[in-house]
């Protein structure tokens, strides 16, 4: 990071209570788990390291890759644990079930983003070549689970099958995932195959994508309740331009709530901060800069006198709900705070598939 935009992180009152809310949470062994007594999955985990990278914590988002290096599987992938949410008027936090067994693509492909991420701000090719004999293995297992019309399975299950199913979001994610795959290969000069075989397997999925919907959410456990499946495609750098902002209007009134963020699912009244995020910085990729803006500035209520963000507001209710600050809540605030940033050398990460 130029010193200059690492200046403006580290005066920000979003990034200073942001990262020291991930300082907090992060454990001994490098883990950052989404709460104290919270579990840990390889997505979120990489998320908060993005976080501590963007605010110049770079020894400890490198102890954050070196757990995810400790702990991968010998097929590439990770476990996952994707935890419940319970219901609002019954619960204050979220449901500490055991997660299922299985391992995630979207969640093993996200290394590859977090790796090219820290790379981008640090310009360190040692770290980027000490890391990539994990991220060619997750890319592997994952390019391994693509179907033949371009749909990625969302896990291996515990009987070793893919399951009969893909998600859009998690897909889409795939998408930005396997492009940074691509980008840290071309950086390394690595094996042309390698990097044909990425490019082939990004190619299929985007079409998949924007031209077969029936080839997701198949089991129908999803539908179209979640704004993550609305945005992530302009987010992911898969829409832009024109065509990325008229997606983003269609359901705008649906998922948005003025004053507040955006929804989580359609069919509750919660606004989530990490959503709300990752929605500016969709809105930045199609050039709605001052939307954005506004959309950044309403999240600023969510926050305490710590600097922390509070996962989301019930606005019905009038509550915070649920009473966590999760490690991913931190990580989306900076990430959205650094896409503001000009001369922020990761900026444009999600505009593109490869820079």
């Amino acid at each position: 990071m130029t010193s200059s935009a690492l200046k403006t992180a580290r005066s920000s009152h979003a990034f200073q209570g942001a990262a020291a809310r991930i300082l907090e949470l992060q454990r001994n062994d490098g883990a950052i788990p989404w709460m104290e007594d919270g579990a840990l999955d390889p997505w979120n985990h990489t998320e908060a390291a993005m976080g501590l990278s963007v605010t110049g914590y770079f020894e400890q988002a490198e102890k954050a890759y070196a757990f995810l290096q400790d702990t991968q599987l010998q097929n590439g992938a990770w476990w996952g644990d994707y935890g419940n949410a319970v219901p609002m008027e019954d619960y204050t936090h979220l449901a500490r079930t055991p997660p299922p067994q299985a391992r995630d693509s979207n969640f093993t492909a996200y290394i590859a983003t977090g790796v090219w991420h820290h790379f981008l701000v640090t310009h360190d090719k040692r770290f980027l070549t000490q890391a990539w004999p994990m991220v060619h293995r997750a890319m592997a297992f994952v390019v391994s689970m693509q179907r033949q019309d371009g749909d990625i399975s969302w896990c291996l299950d515990m009987q070793g099958q893919p399951a009969d199913d893909a998600l859009i979001a998690g897909c889409c994610s795939i998408y930005k995932s396997l492009g940074c795959a691509i980008a840290i290969a071309e950086t390394l000069g690595d094996s042309e195959q390698t990097r044909v075989t990425w490019r082939q397997a990004q190619q299929k999925l985007g079409h998949a994508l924007l031209h077969m919907p029936h080839r997701f959410d198949r089991q129908g456990q999803t539908g179209k309740r979640f704004s993550m499946d609305w945005y992530y495609p302009v987010l992911t750098g898969l829409m832009r331009g024109r065509a990325g902002w008229t997606h983003i209007k269609e359901r705008w009134d649906e998922f948005v709530v003025e004053g507040k963020g955006c929804r989580c699912v359609n069919d509750q009244p919660w606004v989530t901060v990490a959503e709300s995020c990752e929605l500016v910085i969709a809105l930045l990729n199609v050039g709605e800069r001052t939307r954005a803006q506004e959309l950044f500035d309403w999240q600023k209520q969510w926050c305490d006198e710590k600097g922390d963000f509070w996962m989301g507001y019930q606005f019905e209710e009038g509550i915070l709900w649920p009473e966590e600050k999760p490690a991913w809540t931190s990580a989306a605030i900076i990430l959205a705070a650094d896409a503001f940033v000009e001369d922020s050398p990761t900026q444009r990460l999600f505009a593109s598939t490869a820079d």
